[in-house]
């Protein structure tokens, strides 16, 4: 009797034609994965790459964000466990066996997430502490960059051996990680309010308020194009969207206030001395003017 897969892959692609068969490819030999790809209305060769391989498609006839991409992967599948991963990743079978050993040894544990590497091999932070208010203002007034070592400043763990040894971020990038299906249908998936960015945060945060662990595992290792990539300018207010979104829904009205505040200095004081040229000013100028609209929707009528 054929054993029924234990792992259902979804990738969520957009205009990800170049990138999708080396993605695919370790996961279409483990005859225990079934993977999925929801195509958020490429306008390249995606649906044709996907369509020619081993995979389940769902071409959408709108892109309604990374997280409903997520959710329409994950809803179409039964196994257990399932994986998801961008496009622009790579996880190869020894390392998706490492991320299901740990959900089935420890029940405790909700999702894991691997390390995770560029393709020149350069180490990605993707371990990440949840943001608090003295974190989001340090970031705004680069004190980071004046106190690299200090944990307060930053949501990165930045510390190398930290990515050597188990251990229990607050938070794992969305960019690979494994969850039980059991805990995506307690919490009725990704949070589809998020069009992109700040959604894996929310999803973790929401694991452990339902009581399960989140977990990195060193030993798995998934290689990510983009991994070490800042924001494209014109997605800047995208992510202030994002962020101004996840304070409200997890701090109360007074603290996602005084967020909005730190997220809008941090826009201004990028306009003046970010890296990056003219396009990335403009960007952060893009997010500012974001945050003041949306600040506006916010005061009582």
């Amino acid at each position: 009797m054929e054993r029924a897969p234990a792992v259902d892959a979804v990738i969520v692609s957009y205009n990800n034609e170049s990138t999708l068969p080396a993605c695919l490819a370790p996961l279409l030999d483990p005859v225990a994965v079934t993977a999925y790809v929801v195509d958020n209305a490429s306008s390249d060769g995606s649906c044709a790459v996907a369509s020619g391989l081993r995979v389940t498609l769902f071409p959408q006839d709108e892109n309604r964000g990374f997280a409903a991409g997520c959710n329409v992967g994950w809803r179409a599948g039964t196994a257990p466990y399932v994986l998801f991963l961008n496009p622009d990743a790579r996880l190869d079978s020894g390392s998706l066996e490492s991320l299901r050993g740990v959900l089935e040894r420890e029940p405790a544990v909700g999702i894991v997430g691997p390390r995770i590497v560029a393709s020149d091999g350069s180490l990605d932070f993707s371990q990440r502490r949840f943001p608090r208010l003295r974190s989001t203002y340090a970031q705004a007034l680069f004190v980071h960059r004046l106190l690299p070592s200090a944990r307060w400043v930053d949501e990165l763990v930045t510390d190398p051996a930290a990515y050597d040894r188990v251990g229990s971020p607050d938070w794992v990038s969305g960019a690979c990680l494994l969850i039980r299906r059991e805990l995506l249908e307690r919490l009725d998936g990704w949070d589809e309010d998020f069009f992109m960015y700040c959604e894996d945060k929310d999803l973790c945060r929401r694991a452990r308020d339902a009581g399960y662990d989140v977990r990195f595992d060193p030993f798995a290792t998934c290689i990510h194009t983009g991994g070490v990539s800042a924001p494209r300018p014109q997605l800047l207010p995208v992510l202030a969207t994002s962020r101004i979104r996840y304070a409200a829904k997890h701090e109360g009205r007074v603290r996602s206030f005084a967020y909005r505040v730190a997220i809008a200095i941090g826009a201004l004081t990028h306009i003046v001395a970010a890296r990056g040229g003219v396009a990335t000013r403009r960007g952060h100028l893009s997010a500012l003017r974001r945050v003041v609209a949306l600040q506006r929707r916010a005061q009582p009528t």
